[in-house]
């Protein structure tokens, strides 16, 4: 006890206690300062309230290869990756996994799981995520009508992300889903492009197994076709996970089938 509170009570008073109610900066700051924040569903909330927000998710660190979501368990909570990259996976009855997709910095999990999760998610090199509850989400859409109208944009979507996904399974030659798998990548990662023609390079953390099974494609396959790619001078392969697409429009036409 403090001398001044020891001297109110030799006088018959009653210090009062103040109890703050303030969310400390660091929990504020964790959410102001989010690189993912501008490219997920967190945008729909003003900086003022990012305190709110943040009280309601935790924040955390998953180590290259460890699986976060396990499919077919109890859906509990939604998953914004904040930081590093995730792959996704549904199981085979067989055991093997089959790759449906990579998330990246912003990308919202969870979604479409009603009592148990459709997939299983495992991080490609560390990924650092935000973890909401279902109950946290239930009432920051009731506080926050604009994250509701996010959450229904994300669903749309996914549906939108599903069928170019099966466009391009079952209608695609092995050339046009590979072209079409650099574009992708190129408009997820790559700084805005300066001239239209400009090379864009990539970081692509995944192995080329984890590439050959997301397109359908033997590994193979996937190395002739960029080996294909890089003789025709469309691009350069710079490394195990780094590769320039050198003439974006060549690559985005195969990827639409017009070459």
């Amino acid at each position: 006890m403090g001398v001044a509170a020891q001297q109110m009570l030799q006088a018959g008073r009653v210090p009062i206690i103040m109890i703050s109610t303030r969310i400390p900066d660091e929990i504020h700051d964790r959410c102001a300062h989010c690189i993912g924040r501008e490219h997920s569903i967190c945008n729909a909330i003003d900086d003022c309230d990012l305190a709110i927000l943040a009280s309601e998710s935790s924040k955390m660190t998953v180590p290259d290869g460890r699986s976060f979501i396990e499919e077919g368990e109890p859906a509990h909570d939604f998953f914004v990756v904040t930081g590093g990259r995730v792959k996704l996976f549904t199981l085979l009855p067989d055991g093997r996994r089959q790759i449906t997709g990579f998330a990246e910095g912003g990308d919202f999990l969870g979604l479409a799981a009603s009592t148990s999760y459709a997939f299983g998610a495992e991080a490609l090199g560390t990924a650092v995520l935000c973890r909401f509850p279902h109950a946290s989400m239930q009432r920051l859409t009731s506080r926050f009508p604009n994250l509701e109208h996010r959450l229904r944009q994300e669903a749309s979507r996914e549906l939108t992300l599903m069928q170019a996904r099966m466009t391009l399974l079952g209608r695609k030659t092995a050339r046009e889903r590979l072209a079409t798998f650099l574009m992708e990548r190129a408009r997820l990662l790559s700084a805005p492009v300066p001239e239209p023609h400009a090379p864009i390079e990539l970081d692509l953390p995944m192995p080329r197994t984890d590439i050959a099974d997301y397109l359908g494609l033997t590994i193979e396959t996937v190395s002739r076709v960029l080996s294909a790619f890089k003789r025709e001078g469309l691009i350069s392969i710079r490394g195990i996970t780094h590769i320039a697409i050198m003439q974006p429009d060549r690559i985005a036409a195969i990827a639409e089938g017009l070459e």
